[in-house]
Order: C-alpha cells, then sequence, then structure tokens
C-alpha cells in the first residue's frame, strides 16, 4: 500500500521519521531514482525532495490507515 507525500524541510524529514519509527512494521520511502528505509533520518536525505516522495507499508490496512492519519499534514491530496 502507498501514497505520497512532500516533506519540505528538515523538521518534516524528522518528523515524518520519527512518526514512522514508532510503527512496528516496514515503511520505505521513494523518489524516481531511490528507495530508501523511511525509519531512517540519514537515508531519507538520498532522496529528492524537490518533488513528492512515495511511500510505501507493509502492513494490514487498518495499520496503514491509522499510520496515513498521523502524516496526513505531509501527504499529497488526489495521488
Amino acid at each position: 500500500m502507498e501514497f505520497q507525500v512532500r516533506l519540505t524541510c528538515v523538521q518534516d524529514v524528522l518528523d515524518f521519521v520519527t512518526l514512522a519509527t514508532a510503527r512496528p512494521f516496514p515503511i520505505s520511502v521513494g523518489d524516481r531514482r531511490h528507495r530508501v528505509n523511511g525509519k531512517s533520518f540519514m537515508e531519507m536525505f538520498c532522496l529528492d525532495f524537490r518533488a513528492p516522495v512515495t511511500v510505501r507499508t507493509d502492513c494490514t490496512r487498518e495499520e496503514f490507515e491509522a499510520f496515513r492519519a498521523d502524516v496526513a499534514r505531509f501527504e499529497v491530496k488526489g495521488k
């Protein structure tokens, strides 16, 4: 399951990683070229944040919806 987010500053990345780290399931984030661990602050900076990035999870529908709600302020609507 996936959705897109826009992270525009270092604080956004830190907040996203903090929320992702609290989850017991894998979360990956990717741009057109790279896919990284969404729980790794350092790995996240391998991505190009000039465009939205794609978040992928491996979890139940309920876990997905709860995580998506937690990071809703970053989500790109209509994607």
